[in-house]
């Protein structure tokens, strides 16, 4: 596996987003909690050192299979959260995002997870969140979580260029996660200005969200004719594109079955041929 640096850890480019461990819209516990643990089980021990999760996604599921799976864990595996709304009855999303609710974020995060410190936790925003004094607020809250040995790095997620440089004028950066796959390039900006700046890019939704039939990524004509010329899944073609973007974008695929789990490890070993880079260089 090819690597990148997140803050002060190293890890595989392909990991694993935790999110679908949940019930049916991230919510209440999996239909087969074993199988989950044995997901988590599975993609450590075939080379993911990063691992994507979050106390709302659950609400607290995930990281409670995380840990029983998992703890006590390797030196060399980054856990990643992210804090900034929480969720509510029927599964509604809350914010969550004053400064101190941020903090005491990452304290639920570190007594689920039963660690001291977090390798990296993101400042989840809201669509349309504005660069603004309550923004650098919530920065200072990430900073002295760091410099209190809460968290080894802070990340950035749902952000606009201008965050991201509003951020930087007072912090180091270790990660910035947003929405990027073929069927949407709006977060292209951010990545480019992620790679001058050497901070790991994590795109969600690598692979779109919904039901195959409907999936804007999975179902694009692009991505499958690629997949049908090369032998290889949709799903394979869609990581594939994302690793070959730049060198330091960190995939984080998620997945409830080993064997999905073992497809989309496979995209390690897909090499795009001239069409598929040419076609999904544009969107739709």
């Amino acid at each position: 596996m090819s690597q990148f640096s997140l803050g002060r850890f190293v890890v595989n480019r392909l990991g694993y987003g935790a999110m679908r461990l949940a019930g049916p819209g991230v919510w209440g516990p999996p239909s087969d909690p074993g199988e989950a643990i044995s997901v988590l089980r599975s993609a450590v021990e075939t080379g993911v050192n990063h691992i994507d999760t979050a106390q709302y996604y659950g609400p607290d599921v995930v990281n409670d299979l995380i840990r029983r799976a998992l703890y006590p864990y390797g030196p060399g595996l980054a856990i990643v959260s992210k804090v900034g709304v929480r969720r509510g009855g029927h599964g509604r999303i809350i914010l969550y995002n004053k400064p101190d609710e941020l903090r005491q974020g990452i304290l639920d995060n570190l007594a689920s997870l039963r660690v001291e410190q977090l390798a990296a936790v993101n400042l989840r925003l809201v669509d349309g969140a504005p660069v603004d004094t309550f923004f650098d607020e919530q920065v200072t809250a990430m900073v002295r979580a760091r410099d209190d040995g809460l968290i080894a790095g802070i990340g950035l997620s749902n952000i606009t260029l201008e965050h991201l440089r509003r951020a930087l004028e007072v912090t180091d950066i270790v990660c910035v996660q947003n929405l990027l796959n073929p069927a949407d390039l709006s977060s292209m900006p951010v990545l480019l200005a992620c790679v001058a700046e050497g901070i790991a890019f994590v795109p969600f939704f690598s692979l779109g969200a919904g039901a195959p039939q409907s999936n804007a990524v999975l179902g694009d004509p692009r991505v499958t004719g690629a997949a049908e010329r090369l032998g290889v899944t949709p799903a394979q073609i869609a990581l594939a594109w994302a690793l070959e973007l730049a060198p330091n974008v960190l995939v984080i695929p998620g997945t409830s079955s080993r064997v999905h789990l073992s497809e989309n490890l496979g995209a390690q070993q897909v090499e795009l041929d001239e069409q598929a880079r040419r076609e999904l260089s544009v969107g739709p």
